[in-house]
């Protein structure tokens, strides 16, 4: 049976981390729309340029152009068993876009879908992403509190410089999550309804919340 999972939850609960994580153990593809986004503003394609004024003031990316970039990495080979899709969707109306690129790509087949939910106090996250960095190479992301690196300024992985993204600052911060609660929050309602959501408590170290995830996706 092919494993859908989406996972719900504000900017910096440890998502990224425990998908990551997850792929690895699962043996699934580890879909981060961010990452995608940030592909497209690298490259400096038309869309990269229309989604990175969006993500600099803290907005939400337009939904159409998220949905062709979400459905043509699900339709790689490498998702054919199921995918962990990580940042996707933040509005309902992305989540009936989601439905239906699922079921133009699965068609027929069996599928277990599950919508994940990362549940954590607002003011963790906000000095999470204050201190949170990340590797400009490899992407590794580090945060001086919670999980600084070994060597100030530098990944343990790459040895490349850390660095501190535009938009991980305080003012911005509060901005993406007006947004996330004025427009993603009913998403759990959503999933909820449907019988698909599964919550955890996402304060606590890695491995804590690692063993909490375990439990609802296996």
């Amino acid at each position: 049976m092919k494993k859908e999972l989406i996972f719900l939850g504000p900017p910096a609960c440890g998502k990224g981390t425990q998908t990551s994580k997850l792929s690895v153990h699962l043996n699934l593809p580890h879909v981060d729309t961010g990452s995608l986004l940030r592909a497209e503003i690298s490259a400096g394609t038309e869309n990269g340029k229309i989604a990175k004024s969006f993500i600099d003031k803290g907005n939400l990316v337009p939904v159409e152009l998220v949905a062709s970039i979400i459905k043509d990495r699900l339709s790689q080979s490498d998702c054919k068993n199921g995918y962990i899709l990580d940042g996707y969707p933040r509005s309902v109306e992305q989540a009936d876009m989601l439905t239906k690129i699922n079921e133009e790509i699965d068609g027929d087949a069996e599928r277990d879908f599950r919508a994940i939910y990362f549940d954590i106090d607002e003011k963790i996250l906000i000095s999470r992403i204050v201190n949170r960095r990340s590797c400009a190479v490899c992407g590794e992301i580090y945060n001086l509190k919670y999980h600084p690196p070994k060597k100030d300024g530098v990944c343990d992985k790459c040895g490349a410089k850390l660095i501190q993204r535009k938009d991980d600052n305080e003012k911005t911060a509060t901005a993406r999550f007006n947004t996330y609660f004025n427009e993603t929050a009913p998403l759990i309602d959503y999933y909820k309804n449907k019988n698909l959501l599964r919550t955890i408590d996402a304060d606590g170290s890695i491995n804590e919340v690692w063993e909490r995830l375990l439990k609802v996706v296996e």
